[in-house]
Formats: C-alpha cells, structure tokens, sequence
C-alpha cells in the first residue's frame, strides 16, 4: 500500500491499511479506544489519515500542532506535496483505485456510526475533523480540495443518517413522556418521569449538536465547492446534496436548498447535470414530496423539458425519464409532451425507447383500457383503442418515412399489442356498412405501414438502419421469441394477406407495402400444414395486381415475392415456378401485340414518339445482357462474343445525339444511355490496381479506341461545355424554379462525371484519359472538384508513376493550346496553368518520402518537355516550351534534398554546351534552376551570372577543387589521427568521425566521405596486420558490428 502511494508512513498511519484490508469496523473500533486512552494522539493518526489519502508525502506532527497556527500547518503540508505531479488517488483508474475510494468513503460512514453513541457529541473530535477538511477544502492543491470536499460531502451524508435516528429516539421518548406524565397527573414526583425527561431532554440536546455539525459542514464546504473549477468536485457535491433531501426532506426539501441542484442543470459538465437529474429523479419518484415541489418545479421546468436535446446521451436519457417521474402529476403541458413525443424518432436507441415509454404511458395506454368492452361483441375493444391512437399520432407527427423508428421505440413497452396482427388485419377488413367506424384511407395507409414495421420488427430481432452501430446479437430467449413470432406472422398472414390483397389491389402503395410481408414467413408452414390453396389464392392476386399496375414499387414488390416463394429448396417451388413461367408467357405475349400495333403506327404517322421507347429499350437492352451475363459466368469457358459486340452497338447508337431531341427527356435518355453503358464496361472490364488475372472482368475484351473516344467526348459535351443562357427577367417564382432546374441538371452532371471516373479508377479505360478531365480541375472546382480530386488520389494509389504522367500530361496538353513558342508570362492563360499546377502539387500532401518517386517523374517528364525542338542548325536556339519550366516549379518544394540534385544534373545534360541569350528569354530556366538549389551553396556561382553560362563541366570541377584546398587541413589532421593512433581507440574516432562527416556535410558537401572513407581503410589494414581472414570477420564479433554500425551511421547521416 505505501509503494502504491510512493511514499512512507508512521507506524500510527495504520487506518490507511482499513482500504486494503477492507476491515472498517475493526480498525475503526481500535481507534476509539485509542482515543479514548489519548485523544490528542489519535486524532492525529486521523488527520494524517486524511492528508495522505490525498497522496501527500508529507505529515502533521504533534510539534507541528502545538507550535503552529493551523494555516502554517496546511502551508507546511502544501510545500511538501509535489505540484509538478497532479496525479493522486481519487482520480487513479483501475479496479484497485476504485476500490480504493469505495473504502474511503465506508470508513468516513463506519466512523460516525461507531461514534454516535458517545465521542461524537464530545466537542473535539467532530471541531477538529470538520475544520481540518473545510482548511483543506479551501486550499489550491487540487488532490487536498477534492479528497476533503469527498470526505466531507460523506461525513455529512453520514451525520444525517444519525440525525433521523435521533430525531426517532426523541419523538419515541416525547410519546414516553406524555404518557407517563398522563398516568401519573395526580402525583408530584415520579422518578420514571424524571428519567423520561432528562433522555428527551438529552436527545435534544444531541440533535442541535448535529444540527450544528450539518451547518458547519454544509457552510464551511458545500456552499463553496458545488461551484468549484473541478467538475468532479462539483459532481460530489451534487451527489451528495441528492441523498440528503431523499433521506430527510423535512430538513432539506425546501427552495432555499433546492435552488442549487436547480442552478447546477446549467452547469456545462455533463457529469455535473446527470448527478442534478440523478437526484430529481430520486425526489419525484415518491408521490409524497411532489406536493413540496411546486415552486422548483415552476421555476425549472422549461430548463428540464430542453435537456432530452443535451449533446451528452446519457444526460438526454436521464431527462427523459425524469420528465416520465414529473408527468406523472400532470405538471407538464400539451406542448410539453408534443414536444417530447418526437423523440421517439431520435436515432439514438436508449432516448427513442425512453420517448416510447413517455409516448405509451402518457398517450396510448389509459387508465381503464383494459376494462374497455369491446363495441358489437368484438374481443379487440382495448387494442383497438390504442392503435387507433397510435394511428392518429404517426399522421399528425408528419414523419410517415420513420414508422420503423417509432415501431423500434414503442416495443420494448407495447410489444404485446403491437403484435396484436389479428386485431389490426381486422380493422382493415371491416366494412363500412358493417361498421360505421371503418377506416379512412389515409388512416388504412398508416395501419398497413404500421403492420409491416412490427412484421419486420418481430421477424428480424434488430432495430431499423441508422439506431444501433451493429446487429444486435440475440440470446437463446429471444432467438426462441424470435421463431415463435415467425411462425405466427405465417399461420395468420396466409390466409389473410389474399384477402387484402384483392381490398386494395388498386391502390399502388398499399399493395407494395403488403408484398413486403412474405419475405418473413416460414415458407415450409405451406406443405406441413396443408396451406397449398392459400397459396394458390396468393398466386392468383399476385397475378392480378401485375395485371394492373405499372408502379415501379409495385412490380419490385412483386418481383421480390415471387423470388422469395420460387426457392428450390422448398416442396411449394414447382407450384410457383408453373404460375410464374405462366405469367411471364402472357406478358411477353402482350408486348409482342404492342409492339406491333406501335411500329405499324409510327411507320404511317411518321410521328416521333418513339423518343419514348428510348429509354425502356436501353433498361430492356442492359438486364437482358444482364441475365445472359449470369449465364456466362456459371460457365466461364465458353464466352459468347457477341455480348461485347451486342453491347459496343447499344452505347455506341444509344449516345448518338440524334436519336433523341434536345428536349429535357431526351436529355435524361441520354444520361440514362451513358450511366448504363459505364456501369456495364465496368462489370465486364474491371481489374483491380495490380492487375489480377483472377480480377480481370468475364469477357477479355478491352473497349475500343472508337468507343473510349466517345465517352469522353460525351463527358465534355455534356459536363464541362457551358451552357449560355439568355439573361431574362424572371420573377420570384420563376427564379425559383430555374434555380431548382440548375440543381438538378447539376446533379445529373455530376452522375455522368462520376460514371466515367469510376471506368478510370478501375482500370476499365486507359488512365491516360484522365487529363482531359484533369485540365478542369480549377475552373470547376466548386461544382466537380471533390469528383476529380477523389479520382486523383484513386488512381495514384493504383500507379503512383503513371498518375504522375498524366498530371503532367495534363499540364503539356494546357500548354500546348496556347499554341506560341513565346507566352507572355503576365497573361491570364498562363496564371491558370500555374494555378492548376499549384493545385496538383497539394494533393501530394506534406509526405514527401510517400510522394518521392511521383514528384520525380513529374520534373523528369517536364524537363523533357521544355527543351523538345531546342537544337537547332548551331544548336543554340531557344526551346520553344522553355516557359514550361516555370509550370514545373510547383512541384518542386516536394522534392527532397537528394533527388532536387538528381533533377539538376539531370537539367544539366540539356545545357551542357555555352547558350547564348538575350534579354528575359531564358529567365524560366533560372527561375527553375533557382528553386532546385535552394538553401545550396551553389546558388551563388549559378546565379552570378544571368547572361551567359560556362560549360557544367569546368564549373564543377573548379568548385570542387576550391573546396577541397580549402578543407584539406581539416582532412590531414583527421588522416593524421587515423594512422597514429591505437587500435583499441577506433571505436572513439568513429564517433568523431560521424560528427565531422556532418559538419563536412553542411558546409563542403563533396568532403563528408574523406573521414570515414580513411578510417575504413585504417581498419582495413589494422585487419590486415594481424591476421584476420575472411573466416574470422564472418564470425559474430562485437567489436567489430559496434564499429559497422557506428560507421554506418555516419554514413547515413550525410544522404
């Protein structure tokens, strides 16, 4: 225990051991007799106690307490307390620190317990503890405030507990006593009633004792702690306060006392606001003390009715369920629960569920329901009540997308009406003429959503997408619920749902929302319990409704239905499979007769609604390629060719401008043309970024050049050409509108540019075509740039060197439109090149060694094309896209030290040769040639002369030559150390010689090597002299790998 608080304590320090050993009542039995023995001696093992609970080192002596004002003694003990380390053991982790504190407070508990029948009421010991934690309570160190404000919050906690005892002994004594004093009225003196009186008098007496340590405790620390900087003091405090009203409320359940936990709702800890509404809650819970809260609750009510919207969860959890405590006597309004019940479709699950309850509680289960008897000798009466409730509530709330969320909120508390399927199948069978209460439409809708939200609800055991991070995981009960509900849903909704079917068979979105429910049944309840009519009854109006409608929703539905009944693996397959086949035949019978009556009339009326069967024909065209696609990849080898040439043909005369008119639908064939078609290139083509045989798309056949060349064209037609409109003026509404048209033809721009950069991305068509879409970048920034910047970084994580191509290809074609050999450096066509230049340099990012190879091909390929057509008849004249290298600059912050002098001796082979110049001709060449040697020390000779260059050679060679006569000093008196030394110093001299490479390094670059260059060979001879072999040197020797590595080390300091 003493190593775990890094400190040593006295030998009388032994109550810190009552938190380890967990032995309260013991030790603190032993103290008491300590104290009785020698008080003075005791309390001071006590005051130590409460000090290095703190995590102090230091400790109170007698001499200390004598001598010293209790002021001096604090300081004395702030001095010694480490500031530096702000670590102590209230707010340690862990189990053992948690421990820790549980026993902290059950020992302050067990003291005033054990002393509550005679040193408490002594007049020293409660002084001395109350005024040692209220000093320290007061005091700057964090650890002492926060351990005497926890210890004090406790000991009052624990003082109260006292006080009602007493306030109970004394009541039963003042009973006593009257008693007594009634029996005995005809006699003067009784010594029975004596004793009475002297014990009531006594117990009065120990109450104001603790009435007085309750204010002392309460004046002296929580009046100044609750507001205190710490929000973990705070907190305490709050906690605190909570429990005392719960335990005696005659005291402290009144606003002078509650205005504080009324304050601290505000506080901005959530902590500090969970403990206010922790207590509330403990308050509002017993009926008898909301009589007592009328003013509190007047006065705080809007501040509580806010907080379900707290950024914390648990904070808005809590609240909630408060609110639930409060509305329970009818203190909140109809706006305040209005207000409330839309949390229900909240996506965090605990506040949705506790809106539910609210909801259940509060709107939908009245007092009486279930006495309610039911109307015409029906068995639904209460059921019926709630859902119309219900009902009611989802169409005023207005939310009709979310029923699943406020199905997922209200199970927990109504799931046993909400699977009440036959009550509510029931209510929408019924008839008007049998009923007058039948339903409304609008009301029939609701219930049949309702219905298929608790359908889903109870078949899938989970809550709805968007409320839960994961599935949930379901224990052996819930699974076995799970499967009974299964099974119910099928036995009822079998012979019901044909029903239901054939009510509402044209209303479109009644009857998707009813297919939905066969995907959950049991498919197997059909053959074992003898349900095949059913079946066929299902069938039939299956069959119908296809008839019927032409809803997208409607026949996905459908679809869907007949997939789920059409399983192999159960006995009702071939029963399906017949009635589906049968449909199928019938349909594409009456697309045949319609076809043929359509093409008859177009080819007299010549009329041009076959714009029409554009985009039907295209959706026909892709699921049949589609279905045949399936059947190839069950049998790989066998590749029908004519897939590929069946598709080239539909892209290729579906983009064709003239098939469809300039109007808005033929401009959505179009975009519905080109969607289809790249999404098909990319399920026949894609490879993945390392180009995987196993990854390569079903049909080998790359698209064409013809084709390739069309889709961009396509794209820059139809995205990047700018619209000219005609300037009009339009009113308010008709703004409106056209700026609503804006949007959405935004939005399909941004679909077709999104299509084309996924074939891109996934290899489908060379990456190459990028540039031309690249060359955008800037000028369309707000409408397509996250487009194209996510492709950039897709494709550079495919090939770093071949994205880094097509930048740069990208930047040549920009340059190559200017179309002159001389740009003026000023104009606007240029600042944009450089713009998008900059651009393309930011999205490397700040990792330069990640960006090493992609930035150097970038400078590779644009020195190369800057000095393209620079020979001449005399090979001196100027390259014609000299000004390119101004563009390259961008990129040049990217490159690291090492390989910005790989590109400037790459530079150099372009202009070995003297080149004459006039003017501001070549200053792009010392532009660029300045931003490779910055921070070199070579920019002084290349930049000395602006006019004309000496050959590269010459310059070289001279520098080098200067730089070593200037450091040979420094290099002979190392070589002089080298040889004329021991041996056994070698591994000293690497040290230094790894410093002096470095300095080497930073001023004379071509000398860093000399050093430990010489000293290699030194070692090397040394070897040599004594004999070493090859044999002995590919032996593990230490010496020698500690002088390897140190030499290596130098090296590698110096790139």
């Amino acid at each position: 225990m003493n190593e775990k608080f890094g400190t040593s304590f006295c030998p009388r320090s032994s109550l810190l051991h009552v938190l380890e050993m967990e032995q309260n009542g013991s030790v603190v039995n032993d103290w008491i007799e300590a104290y009785k023995q020698d008080r003075n001696v005791a309390l001071l093992d006590l005051i130590n106690f409460f000090i290095q609970c703190s995590g102090c080192q230091g400790m109170v002596t007698a001499e200390m307490i004598q001598s010293l004002h209790k002021k001096d003694v604090m300081r004395k003990m702030t001095e010694t307390f480490d500031e530096d380390n702000e670590d102590y053991p209230l707010i340690r982790t862990g189990p053992y620190w948690k421990k820790f504190k549980a026993n902290f407070c059950e020992f302050i508990a067990v003291l005033v317990q054990q002393c509550q029948c005679n040193i408490l009421y002594d007049s020293y010991l409660m002084n001395a503890i109350i005024s040692l934690l209220t000093d320290l309570a007061d005091s700057m160190v964090r650890a002492f405030r926060h351990t005497s404000t926890l210890a004090a919050m406790k000991l009052l906690t624990a003082i109260v507990s006292v006080h009602l005892n007493l306030d109970v002994n004394k009541h039963n004594a003042q009973r006593l006593y009257e008693v007594e004093k009634k029996r005995i009225s005809g006699k003067r003196t009784n010594y029975r009633l004596d004793q009475l009186d002297r014990k009531r008098k006594e117990y009065e007496h120990k109450l104001l004792e603790i009435q007085n340590m309750m204010n002392a405790i309460f004046k002296g620390t929580f009046l100044n702690r609750y507001c205190d900087v710490i929000p973990e003091i705070r907190a305490t405090c709050i906690e605190e306060f909570g429990s005392w009203i719960k335990t005696y409320p005659d005291a402290f359940l009144n606003d002078n006392y509650l205005k504080y936990i009324g304050w601290m709702l505000y506080d901005k800890q959530a902590e500090v606001r969970l403990k206010c509404l922790l207590g509330l809650q403990g308050i509002y819970s017993r009926r008898e003390l909301v009589s007592r809260m009328d003013l509190f609750t007047s006065r705080f009510k809007d501040r509580i009715v806010s907080m379900p919207l707290d950024k914390d969860h648990e904070v808005a959890v809590q609240a909630m369920k408060l609110l639930m405590l409060m509305n329970c006597e009818d203190v909140l309004s109809t706006e305040d629960c209005e207000t409330l019940y839309q949390f229900v479709y909240t996506t965090h699950r605990p506040l949705a569920v506790a809106a539910g309850e609210f909801l259940y509680k509060r709107l939908l289960s009245r007092e009486g329901d279930e006495e309610v008897q039911p109307k015409g000798g029906g068995k639904f009466g209460a059921s019926t009540d709630q859902l119309k409730r219900l009902i009611h509530f989802f169409l005023e709330s207005e939310l009709h997308k979310h029923v699943a969320y406020l199905i997922d909120s209200l199970w927990d508390w109504a799931g046993k009406f909400l699977k009440d399927w036959e009550c509510m199948t029931t209510l929408l069978l019924k008839n008007a003429e049998e009923d007058g209460e039948a339903l409304s439409d609008a009301h029939e809708s609701a219930l049949i959503e309702i219905i298929l939200a608790t359908v889903r609800e109870a078949a899938e055991g989970h809550p709805p997408v968007g409320r839960g991070a994961a599935k949930k995981i379901l224990s052996v009960k819930e699974k076995k619920i799970q499967l009974e509900d299964c099974t119910k849903i099928t036995e009822h909704f079998i012979t019901v749902l044909p029903q239901l079917l054939a009510k509402y068979s044209t209303d479109a979105q009644k009857v998707a929302n009813l297919l939905q429910i066969p995907q959950y049944y049991d498919l197997d309840v059909y053959s074992t319990g003898r349900l095949e009519k059913h079946l066929d009854a299902l069938l039939r109006e299956l069959k119908d409704i296809v008839a019927k409608h032409s809803d997208m929703s409607v026949l996905e539905a459908s679809s869907r239905t007949y997939y789920i009944l059409c399983s192999e693996e159960i006995a009702i397959y071939s029963q399906v499979d017949r009635a589906r086949t049968q449909l199928i035949d019938e349909l594409m019978g009456q697309l045949n007769q319609l076809l043929d009556g359509f093409w008859q009339k177009v080819s007299v009326t010549h009329c041009g609604d076959k714009q029409t069967m554009i985009l039907p024909a295209l959706q026909c065209t892709y699921f049949s390629l589609l279905w045949q696609l399936a059947a190839v990849s069950e049998n790989p080898p066998k590749v029908d060719c004519d897939l590929w040439c069946l598709m080239e043909t539909q892209g290729g005369t579906g983009m064709k401008s003239n098939m469809v008119s300039k109007s808005f639908f033929g401009f959505v064939c179009l975009i519905q043309t080109f969607v289809i078609l790249c999404d098909w290139l990319l399920i026949l083509t894609h490879q993945d970024s390392n180009n995987s045989k196993e990854a390569v798309g079903l049909l080998d056949y790359p698209p064409s050049t013809s084709l390739q060349e069309k889709l961009l064209l396509f794209i820059q037609e139809h995205v990047f050409m700018e619209e000219e409109g005609e300037s009009k003026d339009l009113t308010e509404e008709e703004e409106r509108k056209d700026e609503s048209c804006k949007l959405d033809v935004l939005h399909r721009k941004r679909s077709l540019l999104a299509a084309y950069c996924k074939l891109i991305v996934y290899n489908v068509i060379e990456m190459t075509a990028a540039a031309e879409i690249y060359k955008y970048y800037v000028k369309t920034y707000n409408y397509f740039g996250d487009i194209i910047k996510e492709t950039l970084s897709k494709t550079r994580h495919n090939n770093k060197i071949q994205s880094a191509k097509t930048l740069i290809l990208c930047l040549q074609q920009v340059r190559l439109r200017l179309n002159s050999s001389s740009v003026d450096l000023s104009s606007a066509s240029f600042t944009n090149m450089k713009e998008l230049a900059r651009r393309f340099s930011l999205t490397f990012g700040w990792d330069q060694v990640k960006s090493r190879e992609s930035v150097a091909m970038i400078h590779k390929e644009g020195i190369e094309f800057a000095f393209q057509g620079a020979t001449g008849v005399d090979g001196r004249c100027l390259p014609p896209n000299l000004s390119f290298l101004l563009i390259i600059i961008e990129f040049s912050n990217k490159l690291l030290k090492p390989d910005k002098r790989l590109v400037y001796a790459y530079l150099q082979r372009y202009i070995a040769e003297p080149l004459p110049c006039r003017g501001d001709e070549w200053q792009p060449l010392i532009w660029y040639r300045k931003s490779l040697l910055a921070n070199e020390d070579e920019e002084s000779s290349v930049l000395s002369s602006s006019r004309e260059w000496s050959p590269v050679g010459t310059s070289k060679t001279s520098s080098f030559k200067r730089k070593l006569s200037n450091g040979m000093k420094t290099s002979l008196f190392w070589i002089s150390c080298i040889y004329f030394v021991p041996a056994k110093m070698h591994f000293l001299l690497c040290i230094s010689s790894t410093t002096v490479c470095w300095m080497l390094w930073t001023s004379q670059p071509e000398l860093w090597f000399l050093p430990s260059a010489l000293l290699l060979l030194k070692v090397s001879s040394s070897l040599n002299s004594s004999k070493v072999g090859l044999e002995t040197l590919s032996e593990p020797n230490s010496d020698n790998l500690e002088l390897c590595s140190v030499l290596s080390s130098g090296i590698c300091l110096c790139p």
